[in-house]
């Protein structure tokens, strides 16, 4: 990350590709860079950080956390997603934690700058505001899952969520992810969730690489 300007690394996010030389520019003074530990937390439920916060490298989980201390994991964000737009918006708390699952490398916008940003370029403000819609139709389709699918369904939503194509007929999900994780996914015990991956093994619908690597081989007929 060090080897790269602010102006490098601002012309690599989708969130700034929209704008013009000068503002990119002025924008690079104004970001700074840092780096979290696995297990950090980038953003905590119920306070303010008055930042955005866009991830250049690594990999982080939006969670929430019940009153007995039962965490659910709401999304998984990749390099190119931010955090924090909604409370710099609405100018509330953080209604989720953002925890880095490995090393993580982000920019940091203040608030100040961020609304600047947004005044001055439209096309980064319909940027946003589609980003917010994007969430809000992921954030649908989990209640429905929850609501309407069984824990077969909701176990399958995940894997089919984190695929990618591997050939033809498979799709193959490259980094390990563990059992319990899933279970906070979609919102079942680990137990249940073992058996599920047990029973698509036994199937045939998904084969387990060494190294954690998940292939799913028949797409069409994991049981729902």
């Amino acid at each position: 990350m060090s080897m790269l300007s602010n102006l490098d690394l601002i012309r690599r996010v989708p969130l700034f590709a929209l704008l013009t030389p000068e503002q990119a520019a002025l924008l690079s003074d104004a970001v700074e860079k840092r780096r979290f530990k696995r297990g950090e937390l980038i953003v905590e439920k119920g306070k303010k950080s008055n930042s955005l916060f866009i991830i250049l490298a690594g990999r982080a989980r939006v969670v929430i956390t019940d009153r007995k201390g039962r965490e659910v994991i709401l999304a998984s964000l990749q390099p190119g997603d931010y955090i924090g737009e909604m409370s710099l918006i609405d100018n509330d708390p953080h209604s989720a934690s953002v925890e880095t699952e490995v090393q993580t490398d982000v920019l940091v916008l203040g608030r100040a700058e961020f609304t600047r940003c947004l005044a001055e370029n439209a096309s980064m403000s319909y940027s946003v505001m589609k980003g917010l819609v994007q969430r809000l139709r992921k954030a649908d389709e989990k209640i429905g899952s929850l609501a309407l699918l069984g824990v077969y369904g909701r176990v399958a939503d995940v894997l089919m969520g984190r695929a990618v194509p591997d050939g033809e007929k498979r799709m193959l999900i490259r980094e390990k992810i563990s059992r319990q994780d899933i279970a906070k996914m979609v919102g079942a015990s680990r137990e249940m969730v073992s058996r599920v991956m047990r029973d698509f093994e036994d199937h045939g619908f998904i084969e387990t690489r060494e190294g954690g690597a998940v292939v799913i081989t028949e797409r069409r007929s994991v049981p729902r």
